[in-house]
């Protein structure tokens, strides 16, 4: 073999590893969400979002909850059994209302129970999904978060506050129309949660929940932990199978050029004993 070949073989090697690591993954993926259904009895979905990277601009991407997520997420509903429960992990930071609000309709109309996993954060959009499902099981510091509605980068509630707070000759026309586009989506959200927790709960608590989620009680990327999404009377619960957490590390965040801020060993840690035995 010369020079030329070994490089062209080097090369070759290295042009391919992505992709073969890639389909790796994916195997690994298919073959624990195909235990963990076996393990539940369940129908298995994820609803992943992680931050791309361009190839060459390296500018991050963020992604969110789309209509390509919907029809995914409603197409695996669609080809569940009504007697066969639903596993649906998320993590995500939200996106369209539209998108999050098809998939939280599917999920309360499936007859069977669904349970929504949050190993991570589900946030706006995702919290949506979750107050769907029959049962919410958050990791130990996992979060959900507000769904009051945003028009463009700003809160609508707060859009509001202004047009109440200011005489409506001292406010531009743009300013009175997102008011008003803003009382209208919190009135939609609003009514589309309380239905969401309807049969689950009673009218009066559904509506109290409701009102605390959509109308600008928070800002819109307030953690919720497992403890207040509990108080608020949300079924919540923390038995996060160690299942789930393993297969989210098979959703690993795209690698960049740059050192990331986290480094450990990734494996368990034990304290020894002072002779070096447990």
């Amino acid at each position: 073999m010369t020079f030329m070949d070994l490089f062209w073989l080097i090369f070759l090697l290295s042009a391919f590893q992505p992709v073969i690591q890639q389909r790796l993954l994916e195997f690994r993926r298919v073959r624990m969400i195909a235990d963990l259904e076996k393990k539940r009895d369940s129908r298995v979905i994820l609803l992943v979002h992680r931050q791309e990277t361009m190839r060459f601009l390296g500018f991050p991407l963020v992604k969110y909850i789309d209509v390509n997520d919907s029809e995914e997420v409603l197409r695996a509903i669609k080809l569940t059994d009504d007697d066969v429960p639903i596993d649906l992990i998320l993590h995500t930071p939200g996106g369209l209302v539209l998108a999050a609000l098809q998939i939280a309709r599917a999920v309360q109309a499936h007859p069977a129970k669904v349970t929504v996993f949050v190993p991570h954060y589900a946030m706006s959009g995702g919290t949506l999904i979750a107050l769907a499902a029959d049962e919410i099981v958050m990791n130990d510091h996992a979060v959900l978060g507000p769904v009051d509605p945003q028009l463009g980068q700003m809160p609508a509630a707060s859009i509001i506050t202004v047009e109440e707070k200011k005489p409506v000759e001292k406010i531009d026309d743009q300013t009175l129309i997102m008011a008003d586009v803003g009382r209208k989506a919190i009135h939609q959200v609003r009514e589309a949660v309380k239905k969401l927790l309807s049969g689950r709960m009673s009218v009066q608590k559904a509506a109290a929940i409701a009102d605390k989620l959509a109308t600008g009680t928070w800002t819109h990327d307030y953690p919720i932990s497992h403890d207040e999404a509990r108080e608020m009377g949300l079924p919540v619960s923390t038995d996060m199978p160690e299942e789930v957490l393993e297969l989210m590390a098979l959703y690993p965040q795209p690698v960049r050029q740059q050192m990331g801020g986290v480094e450990y060993l990734p494996i368990p840690r034990e304290r020894k004993g002072v002779n070096g035995k447990h």
